[in-house]
């Protein structure tokens, strides 16, 4: 067993090795470009929802008052006519990506922390084979995170694929930067 404040460094690098994978990612790589589609007639369906009050938040649709109503003929109808979806609406103005940053940075040291915790739960210091460890126990974190979305949200799957992929970079860099920095025997 390792204790983990024995393990800091290797929570601290795997956590900024993982925020740079996936900056690279996402800003370098093509991969996903196409995620998201353009509505027809943005301005349109913007100026609706301005008119009809809709503020930050999530929104299903059709979305019945209760279980019961799911199976009316009325909601039953919407359903069929469609469109059926959900929609998130942030608040109004830019996105500002340095809060959105600094979560996703905190999410990476939360994960480190927990590979690093069941890691140590498994592996003594000076351990060989820390790498396969770390990088299972960080899969479940990064990899599959986005799975609920394709079953419960309606994102598309080939969507949900390419972040899992995102996902097990993730988990192979952070049970590199494990492997690399995991305390001597």
């Amino acid at each position: 067993m390792t204790p983990l404040p024995h393990v800091w460094l290797p929570i601290l690098a795997a956590a900024v090795l993982v925020f740079v994978a996936t900056a690279v990612i996402h800003m370098v790589l093509p991969i996903h470009k196409g995620d998201y589609r353009k509505l027809p007639d943005e301005d349109g369906v913007l100026d609706a929802l301005r008119r009809h009050g809709v503020g930050a938040g999530q929104y299903m649709f059709p979305c019945p008052s209760s279980m019961a109503d799911m199976a009316t003929p009325a909601m039953l109808a919407k359903y069929q006519r469609g469109p059926v979806g959900t929609l998130t609406v942030r608040p109004a103005g830019p996105m500002r990506m340095g809060p959105a940053l600094l979560q996703w940075f905190t999410f990476c040291l939360v994960a480190s922390a927990c590979t690093a915790y069941l890691t140590g739960l498994a592996r003594a210091p000076g351990a060989a084979d820390v790498f396969r460890v770390a990088a299972a126990a960080a899969t479940p974190a990064y990899a599959f995170a986005s799975v609920s979305d394709s079953i419960w949200r309606g994102v598309s799957w080939t969507t949900t694929a390419k972040f899992v992929f995102d996902g097990l970079v993730c988990a192979v860099v952070t049970g590199a930067a494990f492997a690399w920095l995991w305390p001597a025997a």
